[in-house]
């Protein structure tokens, strides 16, 4: 299963973040997850929400510049080398990691969003090899 995730393009100056997080919050979208990034000019947060699809219209509308991108949410065990393990199933199949970061969910085994050069190539091996992926409506739950 995928997740979608919504990316959001920011200057970086005192307050930028505050507004997206004023957008999001004013139109009931909640965080479960997210990774920012930044380079001298702009910031890039990573968001998983509850409501991809609402987050990109409101910041759209509200001047910021977003996207949505098709992401996995995996779940590992809290085991030493669990997630070198995982990688390593995904190398052998030849799916390059783009991005990854953590995300934890009250208790559970650890997970990370991952973006793969092939998400649906890395899915099907995740599958095919018993690793469990979640929704963004499966994490919304906890």
């Amino acid at each position: 299963m995928m997740a979608k995730q919504l990316s959001v393009f920011i200057e970086n100056r005192k307050g930028r973040l505050g507004e997206v997080l004023n957008v999001l919050k004013g139109n009931n979208v909640n965080i479960l997850s997210l990774s920012l990034a930044d380079t001298t000019e702009y910031g890039l947060l990573r968001l998983i929400v509850n409501d991809p699809v609402t987050g990109k219209e409101k910041l759209t509308e509200n001047g910021f510049s977003t996207m949505l991108t098709d992401v996995l949410v995996i779940k590992i065990k809290h085991k030493a080398g669990s997630l070198q393990e995982l990688l390593e199933v995904l190398a052998s199949n030849e799916i390059s990691i783009e991005y990854m970061y953590g995300l934890s969910i009250d208790g559970m085994e650890a997970s990370v969003v991952l973006k793969a050069s092939d998400v649906e190539k890395a899915k099907q091996v995740l599958i095919d090899n018993g690793v469990e992926t979640l929704t963004a409506e499966e994490i919304a739950k906890f």
